[in-house]
């Protein structure tokens, strides 16, 4: 029986595809009449969590609750959940009042009762006057609004949502944002949306549950997702973030870019390598006297409602939001708040790559399927060994000149470099990642060819 205001609750749920693990024991609880979104990278998982949901997959263990009643073994047909997927799937011999009324005639209503149900969507979805119309005289936009009155006319208590507005121009997109929300508002319906647009989550979503590689890395409003992300994903995935290699001394003192900082957080250990995440809208171009640190702005861009400037300072570059326009080349000034940083524990404690290896013969090593002659070794054959390998010694080169072929996993601008993380398929090297620090910009998921500089590999025996 239902003690709660849940309308979902997923309970230690898994699903695998081809041996290989989607979603690992998640659960999640989703409140009645509220507009939640799923946002992450493709292939985060966050669709699977939708056809779950629907019935459209089972999973391989755990259970999903609808108000209260275990659901997991009813097919979607018996489920009072419907789905709006990016293809809008209307018949196009059928008008739209057809199109919205087709679910009701099956289930054989009265036709009273069917022209009201279907004069209510039609008022909700803003598309009176178009009841005889097919869909190829419809934009694609009201394409949309008749997929989802279709959807919402046999009254669900859920609608889930798989990036219906992907198809959309970005004027249209942004205009359907505003509809969908003021249409769940009217109706009391919740509403889960699944998307990889950030834009769209902190506009229409009450919660929002960023997910990366079948993990929930936070759960919260946009506001809180926006300004307080609980580590360097959700700071680079939500919005623009300058996130910056750091130091944690002591509580409320913080060190990065070259000098310590006040900040507002606590309760890290001392000397705890953190990520330090201040928004372009938080770094403030003052004066000399009044600065923090010195810059040169490298480059400046006119956004609308203002200049977007990457400012060179530190070694590093910086992104800075600003409503005044400033020179290319000026020297300027930056300045933030202790309320302007947040910090994170990092998601990977990896610094440096430590490399398993062995001598395979006389001054040969060989790591992870690649060998490298390295002089006046006094190893014997078969000597365990460690590589120690920065993670500015790998290159980004193509596959026919690379050392070996990895997936890109991750990454994360650092002002500097881009930090990125390979995933490595080898059970004898623990860390599973390979860390490299480029300039490149890449897709994650991508295959890239990675280069090593033998001669900067520190060797040292296991």
């Amino acid at each position: 029986m239902k003690k709660n205001n849940y309308i979902i609750e997923l309970k230690n749920i898994s699903i695998s595809f081809d041996g290989e693990t989607i979603l690992e024991n998640l659960n999640l609880s989703i409140k009645d009449r509220e507009f939640i979104t799923f946002l992450g990278p493709s292939g985060c998982g966050k669709t699977t969590i939708l056809r779950t949901i629907a019935g459209f997959l089972t999973p391989d263990s755990g259970d999903i609750y609808f108000d209260g009643e275990n659901i997991s073994k009813l097919p979607p047909h018996k489920r009072n959940i419907n789905t709006v997927f990016q293809r809008y799937a209307l018949f196009p011999h059928l008008n739209v009042f057809e199109n919205i009324a087709f679910g009701l005639k099956i289930q054989n209503l009265p036709k009273d009762e069917i022209k009201s149900r279907v004069e209510r969507l039609l008022k909700v979805v803003n598309l009176q006057g178009y009841e005889k119309r097919k869909p190829s005289q419809l934009s694609g936009g009201q394409q949309q609004r008749v997929a989802i009155a279709r959807a919402l006319v046999n009254r669900p208590k859920v609608l889930l949502l798989d990036e219906p507005l992907a198809a959309l121009d970005l004027k249209l997109r942004k205009e359907m944002q505003l509809e969908l929300k003021e249409m769940q508002q009217k109706l009391n319906t919740t509403f889960i949306y699944v998307t990889h647009d950030q834009e769209e989550a902190l506009t229409m979503s009450d919660t929002v549950i960023v997910m990366n590689e079948g993990e929930i890395q936070q759960i919260g409003t946009p506001q809180n997702i926006y300004n307080e992300p609980k580590n360097a994903f959700v700071a680079d995935f939500i919005g623009q973030s300058n996130i910056l290699n750091g130091k944690m001394l002591k509580d409320y003192k913080v060190n990065f870019a070259g000098g310590i900082f006040d900040c507002v957080d606590k309760g890290f250990k001392t000397n705890q390598p953190v990520d330090v995440v201040i928004r372009p809208e938080d770094l403030h171009i003052v004066p000399k006297e009044e600065a923090k640190f010195m810059g040169i702005i490298d480059s400046i861009v006119f956004k609308g409602v203002h200049y977007e400037i990457e400012v060179f300072a530190q070694n590093m570059y910086l992104l800075v939001h600003t409503t005044k326009y400033y020179e290319k080349g000026s020297m300027v000034g930056l300045n933030f708040e202790p309320d302007d940083i947040h910090i994170m524990a990092k998601l990977f404690e990896q610094t440096t790559n430590i490399i398993p290896a062995e001598i395979i013969q006389k001054n040969t090593i060989s790591f992870m399927g690649i060998e490298f002659i390295r002089e006046n070794l006094n190893f014997e054959v078969g000597t365990k060994l460690n590589l120690t390998i920065a993670p500015n010694s790998i290159s980004l080169v193509s596959s026919d000149l690379s050392d070996i072929v990895l997936t890109l996993d991750s990454i994360i601008y650092k002002g500097a470099y881009n930090e990125m993380l390979f995933y490595v398929e080898d059970e004898s090297y623990k860390e599973n990642y390979i860390l490299v620090h480029s300039e490149n910009e890449e897709e994650v998921g991508t295959e890239l060819g990675l280069k090593f500089d033998f001669e900067k590999i520190e060797v040292a025996k296991r």
